[in-house]
């Protein structure tokens, strides 16, 4: 248990994190004085609760107070870090500091994309076999915030970001996972390196006993840079048929040589696409090292249903799919959503791409080959649109539009029966909305306000794969 008793803790960030963390920190005796350098008007309602709780806050400020700082935790990614180390403060992340106040077992998740839905099947898998566990890492459940309850639980399942796993020392999980790199967008790393071993930093602290579940290419990437896996290792892939785990027309299979043979078939799960196909074969692996019965794992996987804003199938109308990909925050997700959909007749392109929006830094070109074979326009938004049009110009029609709404319009006026309108943005936000939950509503209500939706069936969420379009 850290000793924090009468000790001042530097927090930075004004959020959700902080206040978890802060509760914590009061419970432990410190004294929290929480840092941002956000607007204040951006950040007046955490900093009420804080304040209310006894916290020192301290907003809009571009320089650390001045003071003596047991730790710092870091709740907000990427600000006042240099500063931290500049001054000589230990500087823990969010996810570090719920860890070493946890009391059972450490299962994570980490990589670019599908750390949600990975952890998510996880969950259900357990939870199938009678474990108590819950996620979290996520932006609604701090680590910390569930590790104040982990003693009651048999696993605290974490989906581990870059930046939170960047800034540990002592995390260790039993059980890792690593889904996939794709550093497309780095965020606040200053290269690919430094985003590979923040990534790396899963499997730092695992010993020769604990179990590193890794995609096949993502595995290569850690080689590449010289990064070490001390556990045992799993591989899983759906394109390599050398990993221990990989797919073969719609099966799952396995080469370990005490688990060989199919696994289960991709077809009669809810989910769709080589990467829910990867995000599959990472729940049965975990599962197995845990010692879970196949059978269970396989009813539990095939029960399970996409969160909202994963190409789910919002409404078909006059023989047109609309898709809601708003969780698509890179160019890799935006990949994965273009592989899920069936070409059209004669193998024609048939899909009306909706992109853009705040640029997080992301290349688009490698994304050229794809689009050519899949997309038959592309309607793009915000920031970025400029940037992405002149990566994508050569392969497939590009237009601008001023908002999600009109982009919805022209799609729909331009697409023929057996097309596919697909809102996956490759960005973090559209329409200066930071929330991919609030771009997804609003892609939502845009199709539903077409004329002609009212008649059509509606199925908003429901991933039952159609005859043609999304798989």
């Amino acid at each position: 248990m850290l000793e924090l008793e009468r000790k001042s803790v530097l927090v930075t960030g004004l959020n959700a994190r902080a206040l978890a963390v802060c509760r914590t920190l009061v419970r432990l005796g410190a004294r929290a004085v929480v840092v941002d350098s956000a607007p204040v008007a951006a950040t007046n309602v955490v900093a009420r609760e804080l304040r209310e709780m006894g916290a020192m806050v301290m907003e809009g400020v571009d320089a650390l107070p001045k003071g003596e700082f047991a730790l710092a935790i870091s709740c907000r990614e990427g600000i006042f870090n240099e500063a931290i180390r500049a001054a000589g403060i230990e500087l823990i992340s969010e996810l570090e500091f719920g860890f070493q106040i946890t009391r059972c077992l450490v299962l994570a998740v980490g990589g670019t994309n599908g750390r949600g839905t990975t952890s998510r099947l996880i969950e259900q898998v357990l939870m199938a076999n009678q474990r108590r566990t819950t996620v979290c890492g996520e932006k609604r459940l701090p680590v910390c915030t569930a590790a104040e309850s982990s003693h009651e639980m048999d696993y605290l399942l974490v989906n581990a970001s870059p930046s939170q796993l960047e800034n540990t020392c002592f995390f260790r999980p039993s059980v890792a996972v690593l889904t996939n790199l794709a550093p497309d967008d780095l965020g606040c790393f200053s290269s690919r390196e430094a985003y590979l071993k923040a990534c790396a930093r899963l499997f730092h602290n695992q010993q020769s006993f604990d179990w590193a579940i890794v995609q096949s290419d993502a595995l290569a990437g850690l080689r590449e840079i010289g990064v070490p896996l001390p556990a045992k290792i799993i591989t899983f892939s759906a394109t390599d048929s050398e990993a221990d785990i990989f797919l073969d027309r719609g099966l799952l299979i396995s080469r370990m040589p005490d688990w060989p043979g199919p696994l289960m078939n991709l077809e009669q799960c809810s989910l769709h696409g080589p990467h829910n196909a990867e995000n599959l074969m990472a729940a049965l692996a975990v599962g197995r090292v845990l010692r879970l019965p196949l059978d269970r794992m396989v009813d539990a996987l095939q029960k399970f249903e996409a969160g909202p804003h994963r190409c789910n199938l919002v409404a078909e109308i006059n023989g047109v799919r609309y898709v809601d990909d708003s969780a698509a925050w890179n160019s890799h997700a935006l990949r994965q959503a273009l592989l899920t959909v069936h070409p059209g007749f004669g193998s024609k392109p048939n899909v009306i791409l909706i992109a853009g929006g705040r640029e997080t830094g992301g290349e688009y070109h490698d994304l050229g080959p794809i689009l050519a074979g899949r997309v038959k326009q592309a309607l793009l938004l915000g920031p970025s649109a400029a940037k992405m049009s002149a990566a994508w110009r050569l392969f497939t029609p590009c237009a601008g539009a001023d908002s999600l709404l009109e982009a919805v319009s022209v799609a729909a006026n331009s697409a023929a029966p057996g097309d596919v309108i697909l809102f996956s943005p490759a960005c973090s936000s559209v329409d200066q909305s930071l929330d991919d939950n609030i771009q997804g509503v609003a892609f939502c209500a845009a199709v539903n306000s077409l004329d002609g939706a009212a008649r059509s069936p509606s199925h908003n969420g429901n991933n039952d794969k159609p005859e043609n379009g999304v798989e």
